[in-house]
C-alpha cells in the first residue's frame, strides 16, 4: 500500500486530536475532490513496517484521541489487507485510541467488512460537490453520514 502523507495534530478530520493517515487508491474519483493525487494507487510512500511504529509512537501521546484513515479511500479494494492491519494492531496495542475511517462507498456497502469490527466511526458516501456544506463537522457534503459503530 502507499500513502501521501501522516498528520500528527489533526483536528479536523474528527473528534479530538487525531494522527491522520492519507492513503493513496480510489476509484470513486468524486468531482472536485480535495485530494485527487490520492486516486493513483501508486502515488506516494511506500507504507511498511517502520510507517506503522511511527503511526503507533503518534498515537501513542496523552492528548492524542485517535487515528484517522482518510485518502484516497482506504477502502479501495488494494488497500483493504493493510488498512485492517493497521486498524488490528492499533487496538490491540493501544486500545483506548478510537478509529476513524473515510469513505466514499455507502455504510451498506461495506457494514459486513472484518474491518468495522476495528473501526469506531465511518464517514460514508462519496463527495458531492452540488451538495457541499462547510457547516457540516467533519463531512464535505450532506449525503456523507457519521455513522458511530457499536460493537457490544
Amino acid at each position: 500500500m502507499k500513502y501521501l502523507n501522516i498528520l500528527d495534530c489533526d483536528i479536523a478530520d474528527g473528534e479530538g486530536i487525531r494522527v491522520t493517515l492519507f492513503v493513496s487508491g480510489c476509484s470513486h474519483k468524486c468531482p472536485k475532490c480535495q485530494n485527487p493525487e490520492s486516486w493513483d494507487y501508486n502515488n506516494g510512500y511506500d507504507f511498511t513496517e517502520e510507517t506503522l511504529n511511527e503511526i503507533l509512537q503518534l498515537l501513542n501521546r496523552d492528548y492524542v484521541d485517535g487515528l484517522t484513515l482518510s485518502g484516497g479511500d482506504p477502502l479501495f479494494k488494494n488497500n483493504r489487507e493493510e488498512v485492517l492491519n493497521i486498524c488490528k494492531t492499533i487496538k490491540e496495542k493501544l486500545p483506548n485510541k478510537n478509529i476513524w475511517l473515510y469513505t466514499g462507498y455507502d455504510y451498506n456497502e461495506i457494514k459486513d467488512l472484518e474491518i468495522i469490527n476495528y473501526i469506531d466511526y465511518v464517514v460514508d458516501g462519496k463527495y458531492i460537490d452540488s451538495l457541499r456544506d462547510v457547516t457540516l463537522p467533519f463531512r464535505g457534503s450532506k449525503n456523507q453520514n457519521i455513522i458511530k459503530i457499536n460493537h457490544s
